[in-house]
């Protein structure tokens, strides 16, 4: 399946900025430490709320990509704070935040190159 770019509008922003934006704001929720953790919630905001207009695209495919990336984050970081009662939380919670590093930034880099981010095989 080969995604193509859409040609940009050039009134508002752009698709591909919007992406940007919504990487960024992932990130920097990330790099606060949770203290801006809105900046999280708000990536995922925008990316539900524009992921029908994406629709056909490789944005549609970046915006799903956040939020699995956040959902499943989610839920490994809860699952480790749990864990934590029983020791091995501490090590799991690490993990997990290792995982979503790794998404955003293998998911902005395919953005950087044009293409739509791919699990690995």
């Amino acid at each position: 399946m080969t995604d193509v770019l859409p040609p940009e509008n050039p009134s508002g922003l752009s698709m591909r900025t919007l992406t940007h934006v919504v990487y960024g704001l992932f990130a920097l929720g990330l790099i606060s430490a949770g203290f801006l953790g809105l900046a999280t919630i708000a990536a995922v905001v925008v990316a539900y709320l524009k992921r029908g207009d994406a629709a056909g695209t490789i944005y549609a495919t970046h915006f799903d990509w956040v939020i699995k990336t956040f959902w499943w984050g989610m839920l490994w970081c809860v699952l480790s704070a749990i864990a934590t009662y029983i020791f091995i939380g501490w090590i799991t919670g690490m993990i997990a935040l290792i995982w979503i590093i790794y998404r955003i930034v293998r998911g902005w880099l395919a953005l950087f190159s044009g293409t739509a981010p791919q699990p690995i095989d």
